[in-house]
């Protein structure tokens, strides 16, 4: 293979990164209030945890909360549908 000197490679154009098409800017993706209230949260979730005290947990009963949420998303991943009665029933 090495040093038959054909290469049946086709050659492509080299593809622009997206940012550089359709104008596409990082300045002009985020105003300036916005990326402003980004920062401000940002620092504030950084700061607050090292200012204020520790919290007590939260009752148990709230911590089934989530595992109650992933049960239902889950029943409803696998729960098999049949697309035309759904499609129907909204006819």
């Amino acid at each position: 293979m090495s040093g038959t000197g054909t290469d049946n490679r086709t050659h492509c154009p080299p593809v622009e990164p997206e940012q550089h098409r359709a104008g596409f800017s990082p300045s002009n993706y985020f105003s300036m209030q916005s990326l402003l209230v980004l920062i401000f949260f940002t620092l504030s979730l950084l700061i607050l945890p090292l200012v204020l005290p520790p919290l007590p947990p939260p009752p148990s009963v709230f911590l089934f909360l989530p595992v109650g949420i992933l049960v239902v998303l889950m029943i409803l991943a696998f729960m098999p549908a049949d697309i035309r009665n759904i499609a129907s029933s909204y006819l």
